[in-house]
């Protein structure tokens, strides 16, 4: 039996919610974005009265103005988003079981067993749109197609407040032409190789040699050749199922460049510290440390190192992120933000070599973070702090209050 995938996504989300939470903006241009008195200047989303003028995501709040001077700019609410969000699952799950989230206002659905009861994949597709219009007051565009891949193209081919389709018996003649850009997972980065190869659309890629596309690309031009030619069979999660964390990771925005070593060891010690800190409560710990750089230009890269053990301790994290970043960069420009990430992960306790030096130094460090965690649980989060972070206050306070909020939204809606 040929699948029934959907691809749904709400149209501008975070804008639309804002614009019904407040009606006086719903006539005029709006963008949801961060704080930029402390640097978290960048747009979130922005609505369809805001498009013409060249406002796109991921512009900073300054650009954004430049190119419309009218904008409105509304700070995230993520807690309304979080409802909204669950109020659209809770529709989803009326026509399928099988329903995975693709972020907070983007989800999969097979309906390949619903159709008996609720006809074909587009009609259940107009019954989702006009349920959420009429019910939530929002928009979504929805993909239909044979398989995940395609249903996500489908869904960004018309919007807003659309339902496209690409049949079987028709993807060749609609994705083909299509920009290799349009396909799931294709970045800048992979465009570019691509280029490099004369690569330019989803249907010269579809006709690449598989054998070529391993040897310039590894394992993932397979991929990529599989997907440009329909080949995708990943099946759509159930509802209630959850991905086993692959990583846990922290990032930042400086409320001003960083140009010192010192600038850049005390928020790495900070971003540790809060990764350490989720490990130990997801019962993990890892055996990989990512470092995430953004100099003041906007470019941003990053550069990974095994851990000299597995660990969920704060302190070695930090010093291996720092070391790190000593051996990687050399202040060619200031830096704006920073990241750090551990991989590899284990669930704590799992068997591990001991060393014959600092074995007793690591569980030592290992029960203090474990003692600090118990006061901040009882006291708050402030009532122990490192005296490292007291030397610069400016930059100890930048990820107490938005960093936390943003990191359990994510959560939250990860496990939606």
């Amino acid at each position: 039996m040929e699948r029934v995938i959907l691809h749904s996504d709400l149209n501008s989300f975070y804008a639309s919610v804002e614009c019904m939470n407040d009606p006086s903006l719903r006539d005029k241009p709006v963008a949801v974005g961060g704080d930029p008195e402390s640097r978290h200047g960048i747009i979130l989303t922005r609505n369809q009265l805001a498009k013409p003028f060249g406002v796109h995501v991921g512009q900073t709040i300054w650009e954004a103005r430049r190119c419309c001077p009218e904008l409105m700019v509304v700070r995230p609410h993520f807690d309304r988003y979080l409802y909204f969000s669950r109020q659209v699952r809770a529709i989803y799950e009326e026509y399928t079981d099988q329903v995975e989230p693709f972020g907070i206002d983007e989800a999969w659905l097979d309906v390949t067993g619903s159709r008996l009861l609720f006809g074909s994949g587009r009609e259940i597709a107009d019954t989702l749109r006009e349920r959420i219009r009429r019910e939530l007051g929002l928009t979504v565009s929805v993909g239909v197609s044979f398989n995940k891949v395609f249903a996500k193209l489908a869904s960004d081919l018309k919007k807003p407040d659309a339902t496209t389709e690409i049949p079987k018996s028709r993807f060749r003649e609609i994705v083909f032409p299509l920009p290799v850009t349009d396909l799931l997972f294709v970045g800048r980065s992979a465009a570019k190789s691509f280029r490099e190869y004369g690569i330019y659309t989803i249907g010269d890629l579809a006709r690449t040699d598989p054998r070529l596309l391993r040897k310039w690309f590894g394992k993932t031009g397979e991929v990529f050749s599989a997907y440009a030619n329909g080949l995708d069979r990943s099946p759509v999660a159930r509802a209630g199922e959850e991905d086993e964390a692959k990583s846990v990771g922290n990032s930042t925005t400086c409320p001003r460049d960083l140009k010192t070593d010192d600038e850049a060891r005390l928020v790495l010690y900070m971003m540790a510290e809060q990764v350490s800190r989720r490990l130990r409560e997801q019962g993990l710990m890892g055996k990989t440390l990512v470092l995430f750089l953004r100099d003041n230009t906007l470019k941003s890269w990053e550069r990974q190192a095994p851990l000299r053990r597995c660990t969920n301790v704060c302190a070695e994290i930090a010093e291996e992120a720092y070391a790190l970043f000593r051996r990687v960069y050399s202040w060619p420009r200031p830096l704006r933000g920073l990241g750090v990430r551990v991989t590899d992960l284990l669930p704590a306790g799992s068997a591990e070599q001991c060393f014959l030096f600092g074995e007793q130094k690591h569980r030592q460090l290992a029960r203090l973070d474990g003692a600090v965690d118990g006061v901040r649980r009882r006291f708050g989060e402030d009532c122990v702090r490192r005296a490292l972070l007291l030397t610069d206050p400016q930059l100890a306070h930048l990820g107490r209050e938005s960093q936390s909020s943003l990191q359990n939204f994510q959560n939250a809606a990860a496990n939606l």
